[in-house]
């Protein structure tokens, strides 16, 4: 199963408006996606109260993963958007 280390750039975290963006964008990609903190349990990525639970700062290395067809794209669409402060607009 493929996987992706990214940084939270977000200043809150992946709480609130960062989560149901990340939340949404999961939602809409072909494969499931999990994410999880290196000693957390995965939680689905297009859940908001699972996100939220994860408990992820600004700073905070989290692990994605997704499995099938379309998981690298889905990998990496996600990422970027973990990677962008969403905090911002």
């Amino acid at each position: 199963m493929p996987e992706r280390r990214v940084t939270v750039a977000s200043k809150v975290g992946l709480h609130a408006r960062p989560a149901a963006l990340l939340a949404k964008a999961a939602a809409g990609q072909p494969v499931k996606v999990t994410i999880r903190k290196d000693d957390g349990q995965p939680v689905e990525a297009a859940s908001v109260l699972g996100l939220m639970t994860l408990g992820a700062m600004h700073g905070d290395e989290v692990v994605l993963a997704a499995d099938g067809d379309g998981a690298e794209a889905a990998l990496e669409a996600i990422a970027e958007i973990i990677a962008t402060d969403l905090d911002e607009g």
